[in-house]
């Protein structure tokens, strides 16, 4: 693949993409010598406000980080007519729940005519929802603790998306990121209290509970009721591994272990 910068006259534009991820993109970015917008998650849904922050910029990390999709069509043709590439960080269970949000982005900037990537991600290794619980104890209590997961390294996905970003030959794709392999929940609490220096555990809660949780954060009903039949799915069908990772950035994805190791003292 022949790489191609964008100009340098130009920006990359980084919205409503989590910290997790965006930091690591803006820090990659800047070592490749490129300049770096960011814009609020408020900001994305006005569109006058985009429209100000993507003048002169050349391409733009885009996320959903919203319960709902109201805003998003005129979000998507902001971008349609003034930029040439967009990267979406998007996520694989759309494959599994296509009424999440991430769905419906996917197919407007598709009927958009916008020159766009897809990401998708089966989950961040960033456990940062379970920051709280293992600080405050010595266990984490969830719905779907056998269910076989791969999460991915944000610095990963941060290096694929700055590939596609400042690259010609992505437009088009739609990659799924995972990691090198499929560690249950259960397992990785454990993988991340023994990175922490201590012992911690999965306490497995009823599905209702779990159902009650997450419609208290704004999310329908339905999509909620369809994570939780993925997640149940994964008991007996873990999520695949890809080697996408090495296959765009020519390095292999982390695994949850080094994430782990990595940050540990967040969980301590």
């Amino acid at each position: 693949m022949t790489e191609k910068r964008v100009d340098d006259a130009s920006a990359v534009l980084v919205v409503g993409v989590s910290g997790t991820v965006g930091r690591h993109v803006g820090l990659q970015l800047a070592a490749a010598g490129m300049r770096v917008r960011t814009l609020t998650q408020r900001d994305l849904l006005d569109p006058a406000s985009l429209e100000a922050a993507v003048q002169g910029v050349d391409a733009v990390l885009l996320g959903w980080p919203h319960p709902t999709t109201e805003a998003a069509p005129d979000a998507v043709g902001v971008l349609a007519r003034e930029v040439g590439r967009v990267v979406f960080l998007s996520s694989a269970a759309v494959r599994d729940v296509p009424e999440q949000p991430e769905g419906e982005i996917e197919a407007l900037l598709a009927r958009s005519g916008v020159r766009h990537t897809v990401l998708r991600a089966y989950g961040f290794a960033a456990a940062l929802q379970w920051v709280q619980e293992i600080r405050a104890g010595d266990a984490v209590r969830g719905y779907g603790g056998a269910a076989g997961l791969n999460p991915v390294d944000e610095r990963d996905i941060a290096a694929v998306a700055v590939r596609a970003l400042v690259e010609d030959g992505h437009a088009g794709a739609r990659y799924v990121l995972t990691g090198p392999d499929s560690p249950t929940q259960a397992e990785q609490v454990g993988i991340i209290g023994e990175a922490a220096g201590r012992p911690v555990t999965w306490e497995e809660i009823p599905r209702e509970t779990a159902r009650h949780r997450m419609t208290a954060t704004g999310r329908a009903g339905s999509a909620v009721d369809s994570t939780l039949d993925f997640i149940h799915a994964r008991i007996a069908d873990p999520e695949p591994a890809t080697t996408t990772v090495q296959d765009v950035t020519g390095h292999p994805a982390r695994s949850f272990r080094t994430w782990a190791a990595d940050h540990a003292a967040l969980f301590r």
